[in-house]
């Protein structure tokens, strides 16, 4: 999110969780004050390598309930943030997949992230638009909860259903960059329909 206005169209929908990017070469990188939010809308902040310094910093001026770590953060810098925090944050922890993944990698954030995500492996860190193959998740080791990302858009209702129908722990879908008209500013009637579709 980035604009005042469509912040709050959005909030008005009610989303569990409402994203912010705190990454400078981004183009929804967000500089501004959020506005007031309904208090069931988790704000999470997006980051990508950054210092715990920094971190802990955006977390007090926004009042954040969840960061999101999309760069190459250890399950160490993790565990600092989450004692700094004492554990009164979440922690969602991504990875990028593209046709294969090992879920090795996963291990020593077990303890240390309350979610993973699943994006799709592209130029940027994130938001690039495209749904990777989900059935690579069909050997997720781990029953820790997780938010499925990467492209998601109106044509991935029957994958998502077929999806939450398994046994695999999907806690949150995420979307973006198929909701938008230009980065950062998203579409509300869209976006409404598929939250409705999803109720179905």
């Amino acid at each position: 999110m980035k604009y005042p206005e469509n912040i709050l169209e959005v909030g008005a929908l009610l989303p569990d969780y409402m994203g912010f990017i705190f990454w400078k070469k981004s183009g929804r990188y967000f500089d501004g004050i959020i506005p007031e939010l309904p208090k069931s809308i988790k704000k999470v902040g997006v980051f990508v390598d950054e210092t715990q310094e920094e971190i802990l910093k955006k977390i007090k001026k926004h009042n954040l309930q969840a960061i999101q770590l999309h760069g190459h953060e250890s399950a160490n810098f993790c565990l600092n943030l989450k004692t700094e925090m004492r554990n009164e944050i979440e922690i969602i922890k991504v990875f990028s997949v593209k046709d294969d993944f090992d879920f090795e990698v996963l291990k020593p954030f077990e303890k240390v992230c309350d979610y993973f995500l699943f994006d799709t492996k592209g130029k940027l860190p994130g938001g690039n638009g495209i749904t990777f193959d989900w059935k690579v998740l069909e050997n997720y080791p781990s029953t820790k909860p997780f938010f499925l990302s990467g492209g998601i858009g109106m044509n991935e209702f029957e994958a998502i259903k077929k999806i939450t129908k398994t046994n695999l722990p999907v806690y949150a879908i995420d979307v973006n960059s198929k909701f938008e008209i230009e980065p950062g500013l998203k579409n509300i009637e869209l976006l409404s329909s598929f939250k409705n579709n999803l109720k179905l």
